[in-house]
């Protein structure tokens, strides 16, 4: 089941201190945790900076292609939300199938 579009941004200044906040997520369930920091990411990120996001997350050796339970990529997920295009291209960008 596809969750509701995006909800949340918040704009202001990323620093490295503040996007490494959004490499600690933990799976209550098992789905991949890096799918969960990817998807946090998307919620409270705006497109460039999520974007910027993405590139340090690869660096710090991250998977773009980790997927949930129902084994979707966050791409996948992320292209069917209306507002999600850009994020989309993005993770395209750096390289997620």
């Amino acid at each position: 089941m596809l969750k509701k579009d995006k909800e949340k941004v918040f704009g202001g200044e990323w620093t490295e201190e503040s996007m490494r906040a959004f490499l600690t997520s933990k799976s209550h369930d098992g789905t991949s945790a890096d799918y969960l920091n990817i998807m946090k990411a998307y919620q409270h990120m705006l497109a460039d900076t999520f974007g910027e996001f993405i590139e340090f997350f690869k660096e710090e050796g991250g998977d773009i292609n980790a997927k949930n339970l129902d084994g979707l990529t966050a791409l996948k997920v992320i292209s069917e939300h209306s507002a999600g295009q850009a994020y989309a291209d993005a993770l395209k960008s750096a390289g997620a199938e």
